[in-house]
């Protein structure tokens, strides 16, 4: 079973996630390439929020290409042009985990920009599962 880490001694997650996550070797690993905020027709919504939304359900489907949800996760690595997009960004996190029991781990880092300037967001995971 993957085990949550709170390590005594350190200051607590100060939002949803763990600080470490134990992966038993008798699990499957998924790792999903970093997602965009573009659909399946080429468009790419509005504002952190929705397209943190969108990169999220990208990698539902690509969680279910290989029979796992978004329960499997294990780490989070998301990436933000900009500090303002953090709030954005963390509802639609807090929104994709609202039901998962088991919280993973997450990084959140702010960098200058991707392929195209409408993308605010990108968000990659990755999920074991027995």
């Amino acid at each position: 079973m993957v085990r949550e880490l709170y390590p005594v001694g350190i200051a607590p997650p100060f939002a949803r996630y763990v600080h470490g996550v134990e992966v038993p070797a008798s699990h499957r690993m998924v790792a999903t390439s970093g997602q965009l905020a573009l659909s399946a027709d080429g468009t790419v919504p509005v504002g952190a929020e929705a397209q943190a939304t969108l990169c999220f359900a990208n990698i539902t489907a690509i969680l279910a290409a290989a029979e796992m949800r978004p329960a499997d996760t294990v780490r989070i690595s998301a990436f933000v042009t900009d500090r303002a997009h953090m709030a954005g960004y963390m509802a639609a996190r807090d929104a994709w985990l609202a039901d998962v029991p088991r919280l993973p781990a997450s990084t959140l880092v702010i960098v200058t920009g991707f392929t195209r300037p409408e993308f605010l967001v990108e968000v990659e995971v990755l999920a074991a599962a027995p």
